[in-house]
């Protein structure tokens, strides 16, 4: 088929890079977000997925709107088959929903109709899921909610953050893609409806939504930091000042600690929460290097009336 390929982050290059090497499947452009500021100098910079087309040789497309007349006539004299969507990143209107013959087929992040919308990955992780996966399914204007051609399982595993779970789910899930096309393809493959029942939505987490309740359960802590890692990325205030904080570890073991309230212990940092303590893993405090808890404590002089809020 021919395919018109819609991504933007590098979570979509394990799918693309599948697509440009499959022997059935001929990636004629690639859809994308347009440049965005990034760096310290805040210059304009390409999508990963622009970056690879690049390298590929393939034409990039960049509309602002996916629904400006221009672009519609562009992707239709394109005459793609499909267009397989890995992480586009905005709603594509009907009109260009009824361009491709095949439509626009997405590999989303969960075990549809489970976590639907932008971040399924971080909710899995947070709600304390155990298995998630990914699914592919035909696009349709209500979100994440068109009929279903197949999935793939995942565990999550204790440890898991987000980031890491995401890029399992992003390898795996281009072998799923690159066998449904190949069943489009060919006509052995066929979508089915969503369930009725099970449906949850998984909204995009928020700065805000990052910051730490120390009068949580400990568990809860640990699933917020993992979901929050790497992006937005979890966080505490020490002194009026923030300190983001990566994956903690409960420790049921240890002595009860007021939420919030902090013990050092030569390396060890723990903090006590709504249960038993975590234990810090590394910090970066507001305008400073990534470091280990132990290194942040012994630079601040942690005291006794010190509390994380």
């Amino acid at each position: 088929m021919r395919l018109v390929f819609a991504g933007t982050p590098e979570t979509a290059l394990p799918s693309l890079r599948a697509l440009i090497d499959s022997p059935r499947h001929e990636v004629v452009a690639v859809l994308t977000r347009p440049d965005a500021r990034a760096g310290r100098g805040r210059s304009l910079q390409p999508s990963p997925v622009a970056e690879l087309a690049r390298e590929a040789g393939i034409e990039v497309l960049r509309p602002a709107k996916v629904g400006d007349p221009d672009f519609l006539a562009q992707l239709a004299a394109l005459e793609p088959d499909c267009c397989p969507v890995v992480a586009y990143g905005a709603l594509l209107p009907q009109s260009a929903l009824d361009i491709p013959r095949h439509g626009w087929i997405n590999l989303h992040f969960s075990l549809l109709p489970a976590w639907r919308g932008a971040a399924p990955v971080q909710h899995a992780v947070l709600h304390g899921d155990e298995i998630t996966g990914a699914a592919t399914f035909q696009i349709v204007k209500e979100l994440d909610a068109g009929p279903v051609y197949g999935v793939v399982t995942e565990e999550i595993k204790a440890i898991d953050t987000s980031g890491e779970l995401l890029a399992r789910l992003a390898i795996s899930g281009a072998g799923l893609l690159t066998a449904t096309l190949d069943g489009v393809e060919d006509g052995t493959l066929q979508a089915r409806p969503q369930p009725l029942e099970g449906v949850s939505v998984a909204p995009k987490l928020t700065v805000e939504d990052a910051q730490v309740d120390w009068s949580a359960p400990a568990m809860r802590v640990d699933r917020l930091v993992r979901a929050c890692t790497p992006n937005p990325g979890s966080w505490t205030t020490f002194r009026d000042q923030r300190v983001k904080l990566g994956p903690v570890r409960p420790v049921a073991s240890a002595e009860r600690l007021a939420p919030g309230e902090l013990s050092v212990e030569k390396n060890t940092v723990r903090v006590g929460t709504g249960t038993h303590p975590v234990e810090l893993g590394e910090v970066q405090p507001q305008g400073k290097r990534l470091m280990t808890a132990g290194e942040w404590a012994r630079g601040v002089r942690v005291t006794a009336e010190d509390r994380l809020v």
